[in-house]
């Protein structure tokens, strides 16, 4: 059985990672306006993978006997300078989803509840390749400046993500655990 003040914590990061997939796809919707398909793209697994981030904790949640308790999610911007600016925003988002997974891990450790610390080390990783993936397309992207050739490039690049079947299959796996 969850704590409450961990209960109150889980389902507000519920909400967090809502709010990130409202985001991205907001990122997303922008870009296809801009005619970047390629960043597009980027932004709508991003956003895909935000709802696989909720669901999980919201599964972990039901799993031991605490009620999800779902907000109303903010509605997130939808306007941007540039390609740079949307990435600067990307950047300080999930440092500030990593924040507060870091205080979701401290919150399970001063409560001494051993297995919501131990669910967060997926995130606690997860948040380390997030801010590491925004982090080097912000750099390329200062580094090409108003370079549209390059842009057009990243785009391209950009265009080949999937979303991970590996993440997929780890989230298909602890959805048939739950049911077992």
């Amino acid at each position: 059985m969850l704590k409450d003040r961990v209960l109150k914590a889980l389902n507000k990061q519920i909400n967090a990672e809502l709010y990130s997939a409202y985001l991205y796809l907001s990122m997303s919707a922008h870009f296809e306006a801009e005619g970047l398909k390629g960043f597009g793209n980027w932004m709508r697994v991003q956003a895909q993978e935000e709802l696989m981030h909720a669901m999980k904790i919201f599964d972990y949640v039901n799993d031991r006997g605490g009620k999800v308790k779902l907000e109303k999610v903010e509605a997130p911007p939808s306007e941007w300078k540039s390609p740079l600016h949307v990435f600067e925003t990307t950047c300080e988002h999930e440092a500030k989803v990593t924040e507060m997974i870091n205080d979701l891990v401290n919150l399970a450790i001063e409560e001494k509840d051993h297995a919501t610390y131990n669910m967060l080390q997926w995130f606690v990783s997860e948040q380390v390749e997030e801010e590491a993936s925004a982090e080097e397309i912000r750099k390329q992207l200062e580094i090409i400046g108003e370079d549209k050739k390059a842009l057009l490039m990243i785009d391209r690049e950009l265009a080949q993500r999937q979303f991970s079947v590996t993440t997929q299959e780890e989230f298909e796996c602890s959805q048939k655990s739950r049911l077992k």
